[in-house]
């Protein structure tokens, strides 16, 4: 049975959060390193010309395919028999409106609860771009954006049937183990400049998480099933003039991995991503050759038995929601001024905000963004951060859990807009937009804290054992 329960936290003096946690299952007491796991997957290209997602300067839809897009899923179960399925996509994103009926769908045929459920997406910009409306700021017509919905309802059952099936076969005894390797494209693109900010560009010096982990699920007699591994590194190696379809580099990745094991299944998963760029990018054989990079460290490391350290059970969920506290809405005066700036971004904001308040819509003074952390027994903490989450979040939250054993994911459950630091929002530049689905507005630079609360006390129920603060 689920068990809610409202939580307060005070992260500032003046600042409550409110959290609506699901408990899942409580593991009993004891680590194993048995495990019983199930993989699917499902080809997800579209056959219908959509539009591609990610860039607002594209006008028309694709104009073919040059790697095809899956969906995956692998469920996991214990040794107590607690079931829990991650589910990875060479998306875009999924937003709340289209992940949570893929939840309830799942949670329905399997019995499986909210917590036990995380989706992620690799955040590719020339996949399909995601709707279930004709949505008014988009350049579609209605015979286009029917196409856009009738791919999303379609993507929903296909996300749905691949995790179920995963679940429903998950008795493949295995073992699990994780190691760590290094993407070295990863490149920080907050570019500081004299006369114009912070630009999208390049900065060599600015701070990235160039770890790639990996989890490594072989059967008790040794033989590679699959590898789940991870990224923190925007999927935009390719800009706004491409129209083929493709996964960009995690796409290639996962394709090297499994040509070389053919017997495995390989997913992607992305972490705080949010101001990090691909180095060199621009070129489809640039997107090929940074997918083979990362490809090669996977591979690297599947052929090194040293590297790899058990993962034992019990695997214990838990899962909230936390209201981000949002800025002041932007006056008349303020709305002006940001249509002058230069960056379409900033006139978007001022003029969504415009049409909704003409529409008699009430902007919400937060955002309910999901949080959810798995506990491995005491070997690993993997923490799904909701939204395009940028760097500065991976040390806060080690300094929150600790360093060690520690698994930061980012772009799960909902890919609502930006969620910067406190650090950026002082900086500025475009990680700072804040939400561009789901609601308008800029995050303030409270919701650092929230969001570092949140997780800290998900993962002290979860079972890790914390620093002292």
């Amino acid at each position: 049975m689920r068990t809610t329960r409202w939580i307060w936290l005070l992260a500032l003096p003046s600042i409550v959060a409110g959290i609506i946690l699901w408990k899942s299952h409580a593991a009993p007491d004891g680590e194993s390193g048995a495990w019983e796991i199930g993989l699917a997957s499902v080809e997800i290209t579209p056959q219908e010309p959509v539009f591609l997602a990610g860039y607002a300067s594209r006008n028309h839809p694709h104009e073919g395919v040059a790697a095809p897009l899956h969906g995956k899923a692998l469920a996991l179960r214990d040794g107590a028999g607690h079931r829990a399925v991650i589910i990875t996509t060479d998306l875009i994103g999924l937003t709340a409106e289209v992940a949570e009926p893929i939840c309830d769908r799942i949670t329905e045929a399997t019995g499986v609860e909210r917590a036990d459920i995380l989706i992620n997406s690799s955040h590719t910009h020339t996949g399909p771009m995601l709707t279930l409306s004709n949505d008014p700021t988009t350049k579609m017509d209605d015979t286009q954006a029917a196409r856009q919905v009738a791919y999303t309802r379609h993507l929903q059952d296909q996300l749905a049937s691949i995790a179920i099936s995963a679940l429903e076969h998950c008795d493949q005894p295995a073992r699990i183990s994780m190691a760590t390797g290094m993407a070295h494209f990863v490149m920080n693109r907050r570019e500081f400049t004299p006369d114009r900010g912070v630009i999208l560009g390049v900065n060599p010096r600015g701070p990235v998480d160039r770890s790639v982990p990996a989890l490594r699920l072989t059967s008790p007699e040794g033989k590679l099933l699959g590898v789940l591994f991870q990224t923190a590194c925007h999927n935009t190696t390719l800009g706004g003039d491409f129209y083929q379809v493709t996964g960009d580099y995690a796409g290639y990745a996962q394709r090297f991995v499994e040509e070389r094991h053919p017997e495995a299944s390989a997913l992607f998963m992305i972490g705080c991503a949010g101001d990090a760029n691909p180095h060199p990018r621009g070129k489809l054989e640039m997107s090929e050759h940074h997918g083979q990079a990362l490809g090669t460290e996977v591979c690297r490391l599947l052929d090194d038995e040293k590297a790899w350290t058990p993962i034992t059970g019990p695997l214990s969920t838990r899962f909230a929601r936390a209201a981000l506290p949002l800025q002041p809405v932007p006056d008349a005066k303020a709305r002006a001024a940001m249509k002058l700036q230069s960056g379409s971004w900033r006139g978007f904001v001022a003029s969504e905000v415009e049409r909704r308040l003409a529409a008699g819509e009430t902007i919400p003074p937060n955002y309910s963004a999901p949080f959810g952390v798995w506990q491995f027994g005491s070997s690993l903490t993997l923490v799904g951060l909701s939204g395009e989450v940028v760097v500065d979040y991976v040390p806060r939250l080690e300094r929150e859990l600790g360093p060690t054993r520690l698994w930061i994911a980012a772009y799960c459950n909902d890919v609502y807009g930006y969620l910067p630091s406190a650090r950026v929002l002082r900086e500025g530049g475009y990680e700072t937009r804040g939400l561009y689905a789901g609601g308008i507005g800029f995050f303030a630079p409270e919701a650092e804290d929230i969001v570092a609360e949140t997780v800290r006390q998900l993962a002290k129920e979860a079972g890790r054992s914390l620093p002292q603060p």
